[in-house]
């Protein structure tokens, strides 16, 4: 062996301190190459999860309007039903008012149609 190797081998092992190794990782998997249709795949896979989940916000949005619709016309057509009664009650309140005014007015007419025929017999008899 000549002395110029034995100092080659010499200077290499100086230089290789604990503080200056250089780590390499090995790693067992095979690089991952994606093709062009494999990308497009993978692209329209992501744009395909996104339309459906803004799809699906859009339906459980809409579900939750329809239940509100439901309540707010529930409630109008309650408070329809309350005004209905009482329009009724109204109704025929009035319509007995009516009747027993009618009712007064035919007794009236009828009590001056007898006083009428009697008033007439007096005068012819």
């Amino acid at each position: 062996m000549s002395a110029t190797r034995f100092m080659t081998l010499a200077k290499s092992r100086v230089a290789t301190t604990p503080s200056t190794i250089a780590v390499r990782s090995i790693s067992s998997t095979a690089r991952l190459n994606k093709g062009p249709v494999d990308a497009t795949k993978d692209t329209l896979k992501k744009a395909d999860r996104v339309v459906s989940d803004v799809a699906v916000k859009g339906i459980n949005k809409g579900e939750q309007a329809a239940g509100k619709i439901k309540e707010v016309v529930g409630g109008a057509a309650e408070d329809a039903k309350s005004k209905a009664g009482d329009v009724k009650g109204n109704a025929s309140e009035y319509e007995g008012k009516v009747k027993g005014t009618a009712e007064e007015a035919a007794g009236k007419a009828k009590g001056k149609a007898h006083e009428a025929v009697g008033k007439a017999k007096e005068h012819l008899g």
